[in-house]
């Protein structure tokens, strides 16, 4: 029997996070031939692209979100799933409105305002007496207690302030592609109801002067009260504006007293946050080529801040293509390559500052081809990436932050790989002899498994490997067998981190999807050689949504160039099965999920009896019928045509006819005789 089958044209688009963007890719519907014994044609209106958003609110907590965009074109394959990209997202705390992702995270790095006023406290306490300058000269102060308050004493008599120790400010800044910033685990912590005691004789306009000051201890008092009062206020981040703050600050950056330069950026940091127009006016002040100067400075706390305004900075989408050129070879060069070699234990400072790093180039990967093409082609970019990763999970850091953003990074430059790779890799992985009419690879209807085709294909397979170099560099590493054993380390070893595992098995789904020869090479791979299926199948237990559409898609890809379908469905019909909702009520899991799993069985139907023998078997009659006959919203109704179309297939085997009415089920629950 012969069966014909509709895809339709991925596009990526970046996240909304303010209205939840999301993208799913290559929903390739499955559509059976008009002849008379067929049934309802499967047909998917698009696809569009995943991208695995992270999330982390007060509370340490991260989520992802996903959602379908729709475009139209043409193509054939049978059951492709999807491609997909990662990105960054960030919503209000509990303001979701789609399915999210929990992962949590302890670690509670204090901010750089933090940072900035104990370090001040700790020097007024060091020494009681300190020489400051002041706008209109110098004085001399004191530092006494008054009130509760740390206070400075002038010699003219008047009081300034030394910052409290428990003032608060942003920490690595957990960057969107479109949307509001978030903290990173820092909780609001007050001082007897104010959190600006420290700071009560000083205000706005007298803190930007002192930034201009002939003296660099007054320039760091500015630069501090700046960031205190810009942490989560609003009104200060546009006071501070309008004062003409930020080309103040920014010619601070590269000052050359260490400290200010510190307090300088660490205002930047929280001016910034969650301010477009903050943002917009530290790039017109020429503020990036300001940034990358001072990271060639050898100071951990200098390049924590550097790093966290590039990080943040990369949230917004019209800020990414300007960010992508003056940035990524200098993060590359100077953060990247020296922190991801094999044998350099980072410290704490190094592991903050690789994560800020990092998740800046995880949202400038999600913006578009473009920047995509630079990143794979900056050089050390993705050696490093792949470096790091090996590195922590041989050493037992799999969960670590940066591991996750470099996962998602490796994922969003694999979104799209096959039609974005050079042509001249592009041919060698199509090798110089296939056909073009040649079909993706499923073994179905004369040419068995044992058929001497079959067999002469398994040995071209076999021979591909001279494609690629037998040690990968650059961005060869995206598509090299040795990619899969590299994701397949990071499903098996990260047990806590969801986002991470989720964004392995994108990967592995990105590159495993379409009608590209290379495809189906990487499936191959990863099954008969790396047996990724145990490791797959027990990450099914998870009821993350966000997981189960990534390991789901990348299930769909296997299912599709299997060679042994009967194998394959003795191991995964049950598991899969158990997932799907036992009542039409049940909301999880997602429509999205329903869909690869029935895209799953549905190839495996297509080449196995035994498949459809195990669905009735196991009880899966009871589940796809009522899914069938689940039309309640449109996501429900592309799950129903998707059980519609297994179940059309699973009544093509005559022999089984006897065994679905013994379970209670007649032709017009697999058919839809009014058709």
């Amino acid at each position: 029997m012969g069966y014909g089958y509709q895809t339709s044209q991925s596009t990526m688009r970046s996240v909304s996070r303010a209205q939840r963007d999301f993208d799913i890719m290559s929903m390739r519907s499955m559509q059976v031939n008009n002849s008379p014994a067929q049934i309802q044609p499967w047909v998917d209106d698009g696809e569009g692209s995943m991208i695995s958003d992270h999330y982390a609110g007060g509370d340490g907590y991260g989520y992802s979100q996903v959602r379908t965009v729709s475009s139209n074109a043409g193509g054939s394959a049978m059951g492709t799933m999807r491609r997909t990209l990662s990105g960054t997202l960030a919503s209000r705390s509990g303001d979701w409105q789609e399915e999210d992702q929990l992962y949590v995270n302890n670690v509670k790095p204090r901010g750089p305002a933090v940072r900035t006023l104990s370090r001040l406290n700790q020097n007024a306490s060091r020494q009681n007496r300190m020489s400051m300058g002041s706008v209109s000269g110098s004085s001399t102060i004191q530092q006494q207690k008054m009130g509760g308050g740390n206070y400075v004493q002038c010699s003219n008599g008047s009081y300034g302030s030394l910052p409290i120790t428990r003032a608060m400010s942003t920490m690595s800044l957990k960057s969107m592609t479109k949307g509001m910033d978030t903290f990173d685990g820092q909780e609001h912590i007050s001082v007897g109801g104010k959190i600006n005691d420290g700071f009560s004789d000083i205000d706005m306009h007298s803190a930007v002067e002192y930034l201009v000051a002939s003296d660099p201890a007054l320039q760091v008092l500015g630069a501090a009260y700046i960031q205190h009062e810009c942490y989560n206020s609003t009104d200060a981040k546009n006071q501070a504006h309008s004062l003409k703050a930020i080309p103040r600050l920014v010619k601070l950056f590269n000052y050359p007293n260490q400290e200010v330069q510190r307090y300088a950026t660490g205002a930047m940091r929280n001016l910034i946050y969650d301010n477009m127009q903050n943002k917009t006016a530290l790039i017109a002040e020429s503020g990036i080529p300001q940034l990358i100067e001072a990271l060639r400075e050898p100071d951990d706390e200098l390049r924590k801040n550097v790093t966290g305004i590039l990080w943040n900075l990369s949230s917004k989408d019209n800020l990414k293509d300007k960010l992508a050129s003056e940035t990524m070879s200098e993060l590359t060069e100077r953060v990247l390559v020296p922190l991801s070699q094999s044998g350099n234990q980072q410290s704490a400072s190094e592991s903050e500052i690789f994560y800020n790093t990092t998740g800046c180039l995880r949202n400038l990967s999600s913006v578009n081809e473009k920047v995509r093409q630079q990143m794979r082609e900056c050089r050390g970019l993705v050696d490093s990436l792949v470096s790091y990763i090996q590195r922590s999970v041989e050493t037992g850091k799999a969960e670590d932050k940066g591991v996750e953003n470099a996962v998602c990074t490796l994922r969003n430059l694999s979104f799209q790989l096959y039609t974005e790779i050079p042509p001249s890799a592009s041919m060698r992985l199509e090798g110089p002899s296939r056909r073009q009419d040649e079909g993706p690879g499923d073994v179905i209807g004369c040419f068995t498994p044992q058929s001497k085709k079959t067999k002469k294909k398994q040995v071209n397979d076999q021979l591909t490997f001279s494609e690629v170099a037998k040690d990968p560099k650059g961005m060869e590493w995206l598509w090299h067998p040795q990619i899969v054993s590299v994701y397949n380390r990071v499903l098996q070893r990260c047990e806590i981190n969801s986002s991470t595992r989720e964004a392995a098995a994108g990967a592995l789904q990105n590159i495993t999807a379409g009608d590209k020869r290379w495809a189906a090479v990487l499936s191959r791979v990863a099954m008969e050689q790396e047996r990724i299926l145990p490791t797959i199948l027990d990450n099914l237990r998870t009821n993350n949504d966000q997981e189960l559409r990534s390991l789901t898609g990348f299930l769909r890809n296997l299912s599709r160039y299997a060679r042994n379908k009967d194998d394959m469905a003795t191991k995964v019909v049950n598991n899969l099965l158990l997932k799907l909702p036992s009542d039409s009520s049940q909301t999880e899991p997602s429509s999205d999920v329903i869909i690869n799993i029935c895209g799953v069985l549905n190839n495996l139907v297509m080449g196995s009896s035994v498949a459809a023998r195990d669905i009735a078997f196991f009880d899966g009659l009871q589940k796809l019928v009522p899914i069938k006959n689940n039309r309640n919203s449109a996501s429900r109704e592309k799950a129903a045509k998707a059980a519609m179309t297994v179940l059309g297939n699973m009544y093509h085997y005559n022999k089984l006819h006897r065994d679905y009415k013994l379970k209670g089920f007649r032709k017009e629950d697999f058919i839809d005789t009014s058709i």
